[in-house]
């Protein structure tokens, strides 16, 4: 289980200021503190609000999570009611693409004695500057993530890059690949027929697409 199947995300700190109706609107340009903006707020809100409202009314309308299965999220979320106590989290470190329009964050989740980590990923539009989450998922850790000092933030290298390689998945597994307006951000996920999960982040480091980010969620145990 995750975030998810212990109830999820959290919104906070920077967003503390800004009026609710422009968290998601702001602009971010190339800059990397706008996504971590969002995700603190994205926190903030599931206490404020509650866990599952959160997660609605930040998604993307193509956003899935995973329970253990891949899902809409949107579709998935209509059923679910908000848990009496919601997930806290932090984001740890987050990976932009050049142009400022997609990212991914990393994090620590807590929830009474239990924690892990999670993986958000991003969509800014560069019209309106809205911001909404179009993938996330996450696990449980035996130990927790230490927090670091500072939030790590690492920005794709700009300039033009070969085009996507094709990725393929092996047999019975469910896999889908995300890809930024100017592919220098790119992500991965594979759910496998036993339903374990693999989750990977790639950023453009000037030769190469550098894997920042790959979560792997075993397969649920059996009862």
């Amino acid at each position: 289980m995750r975030r998810w199947a212990l109830a999820t995300t959290a919104f906070a700190l920077l967003a503390g200021c800004a009026p609710q109706g422009d968290l998601y609107r702001r602009p971010l340009a190339a800059n990397p503190s706008g996504f971590v903006a969002a995700e603190l707020a994205f926190a903030r809100l599931a206490q404020e609000k509650g866990q599952w409202t959160a997660f609605r009314e930040t998604s993307h309308p193509d956003a899935v999570m995973f329970v253990p299965q891949r899902v809409r999220a949107r579709d998935w979320l209509k059923t679910q009611k908000d848990p009496a106590e919601a997930v806290k989290w932090q984001p740890h470190a987050v990976y932009v693409s050049c142009d400022g329009n997609a990212a991914a964050t990393t994090g620590a989740w807590q929830k009474g004695p239990a924690n892990g980590y999670f993986t958000t990923v991003w969509l800014r539009d560069p019209k309106s500057g809205e911001t909404r989450w179009v993938l996330d998922h996450g696990d449980t850790l035996a130990s927790p993530r230490p927090a670091p000092e500072f939030i790590e933030t690492k920005q794709a290298v700009c300039g033009s890059r070969p085009g996507a390689a094709i990725t393929t998945a092996g047999e019975g597994a469910d896999m889908a690949v995300g890809l930024s307006p100017d592919q220098t951000l790119s992500w991965t996920s594979t759910v496998s027929a036993d339903m374990a999960r693999r989750v990977s982040v790639e950023l453009w480091n000037g030769s190469a697409m550098e894997t920042v980010i790959d979560d792997r969620v075993a397969a649920p145990k059996q009862p």
